[in-house]
């Protein structure tokens, strides 16, 4: 496969539910990423050849294509075509993936992938509100279970206690509020401006600018530790799981020769992408096999690594996946995760990478692996390398 390289990476701030993105349709959202995305690369819209966008609860204000739409929503050229997946919480980084497959590929020239998850307006689980598809003839094979009780399993496998995900859920808070108060996230995030709503939900005419993640807080160890469980266990609460959230990113990649012709500046090259399958009933320990099958394919050690960002679905699903691999915890998620940051399902993949790019930036980093647990029991794994002037 071709190189391909990552010309721009940038996402929305991640707002709480029913706070400061609460007021935007999906397409909105999502669209104003996609033209930032493009005005911060200095491409041409017309020179992209396909969008692919990640989305969860594709249902609603978040059906009917919602890459296509959000695209559209922003007067951008309609002969761009785009396609909407999901794999579920791994959606736009599987989008990634593939938009990365038709690059290397030599099918296109320069593809976005994006993600989008606006929560407060769509629900987790808005599509199976009239059934699930787990019917029979699934039961046969697998008994259904929820991410909670997959996220409790994994905590006993790997011995991990509920004080082990207090202090993790204390973690993440506490470095993404150093990440924010030393400017860490500013390159990234584009500002939103966004309808403000009333208590019943309905737009008061005026407008506001997010500019910042909302989910931060500042806590303690003992306060964690006074926190109810999350149904169905009482190991994690809603200080070790991650947060109901909405937000947006955007990826763009190109190949060489479109590098060299539209005058684009590679920030970055894929190594590795993968998607696994794993157990469906304990569901989130996709991150583990991700990772090992992408160092495989990369020919990289867990050494080489500089940053890994990992998604904090639960607290337990990084604390096995660090126990399993032998991880440096110093390198996990350094900026904090979706416990302090939050977790818009549809659009954290491509979040997570366009924060590893701009982490190794930051840090004159060269490598950084990328994994997410997905329901249904999925995981993904991507590998990035920076590169130098």
């Amino acid at each position: 496969m071709a190189d391909v390289y990552i010309v721009e990476a940038c996402r929305s701030p991640i707002g709480k539910r029913g706070k400061g993105l609460a007021g935007l349709k999906p397409a909105d959202l999502l669209g104003k990423v996609q033209v930032a995305a493009l005005e911060r690369a200095g491409i041409d819209p017309m020179d992209v050849d396909q969008v692919v966008g990640g989305c969860v609860s594709q249902v609603g204000e978040q059906t009917f294509n919602i890459a296509r739409i959000a695209w559209l929503s922003q007067g951008l050229p309609l002969e761009v075509a785009s396609t909407t997946v999901d794999a579920q919480c791994g959606s736009s980084q599987q989008a990634t993936s593939m938009a990365a497959s038709m690059v290397g590929a030599g099918i296109e020239d320069v593809v976005m992938s994006c993600g989008i998850e606006m929560m407060s307006r769509v629900p987790l689980g808005s599509a199976m509100k009239d059934g699930s598809p787990m019917g029979e003839s699934y039961s046969n094979h697998y008994q259904p279970t929820s991410q909670f009780m997959g996220a409790a399993m994994i905590a006993e496998e790997y011995q991990i206690t509920r004080q082990d995900t207090d202090q993790f859920g204390l973690e993440s808070q506490q470095k993404a509020i150093r990440a924010w108060e030393e400017g860490r996230f500013d390159r990234e995030v584009v500002a939103i401006e966004a309808p403000i709503l009333n208590e019943k939900f309905e737009p008061t005419g005026e407008t506001r600018t997010v500019t910042k993640d909302e989910g931060l807080r500042e806590t303690t160890l003992e306060s964690l530790g006074g926190l109810e469980p999350v149904p169905g266990q009482s190991i994690h609460t809603a200080g070790s799981s991650s947060q109901v959230s909405d937000g947006a990113a955007a990826v763009i990649m190109a190949s060489g020769d479109a590098c060299e012709r539209l005058g684009l500046k590679p920030r970055a090259k894929i190594v590795a992408t993968t998607l696994v399958g794993v157990d469906p009933v304990t569901m989130l320990k996709g991150p583990i096999p991700a990772s090992r099958k992408v160092l495989e394919r990369s020919g990289l050690s867990l050494e080489d690594i500089d940053v890994f960002e990992v998604n904090e679905a639960f607290a337990s699903v990084v604390m096995a996946w660090e126990k399993d691999l032998g991880v440096d915890h110093e390198k996990v998620n350094v900026n904090g995760g979706a416990i302090a940051l939050g977790h818009p399902t549809g659009s954290t993949g491509a979040r997570l990478i366009t924060t590893a790019l701009h982490e190794l930036e930051r840090r004159n980093g060269r490598y950084a692996l990328i994994a997410m647990c997905c329901g249904g029991g999925l995981g993904t794994g991507t590998i990035i390398e920076r590169l130098t002037d």
